[in-house]
């Protein structure tokens, strides 16, 4: 008689604890809308920041036609893979702030897309990858099921 109850308290403190931790920073009830999403801006972080140290080398170790350009190319790519890394992990721990700047990299990333398709060639693959991440990236964070796991919704003025 005694288990019973125990097992419904234990099954309501559960409840009750990931109702409390909803929007809070816990990825432990993440939609896997959100985990997608997290998933997909590392990825694009992890390109910028595989492209900056590409360029750093080619500027310290290559020959480059100006090895003060790709030496500052690369800082620069380094600097900006920082934003969406940052933006994935605030992502994955359900961090109500991370939304923004994962939107905004997205947001950058049509404008290079366009450019590489402009370019032709092996770069048109790429941006057609480029262009799909993002508005797949865009269409997962303003769903209803991520921005309501995030905290963020017309119900939640008051927070």
């Amino acid at each position: 008689m005694s288990k019973k109850p125990a097992s419904n308290a234990r099954a309501t403190e559960a409840t009750e604890a990931t109702e409390e931790t909803a929007g809070t920073g816990t990825a432990a009830a993440l939609p896997g809308r959100l985990t997608a999403a997290a998933a997909l801006t590392a990825l694009e972080g992890l390109a910028l920041a595989g492209l900056g140290v590409y360029m750093l080398f080619v500027g310290i170790a290559g020959d480059p036609d100006s090895p003060q350009q790709a030496e500052t190319g690369g800082v620069t790519l380094l600097a900006l893979a920082a934003l969406p890394l940052i933006a994935a992990r605030g992502l994955r721990l359900g961090r109500r702030w991370s939304r923004g700047p994962a939107l905004i990299t997205q947001l950058m990333a049509l404008p290079v897309a366009w450019t590489l398709w402009t370019t032709g060639g092996a770069m048109a693959a790429a941006a057609v990858g480029l262009a799909l991440t993002a508005v797949a990236v865009v269409a997962l964070l303003v769903n209803p099921t991520a921005t309501e796991a995030l905290g963020i919704g017309p119900g939640e003025q008051t927070r």
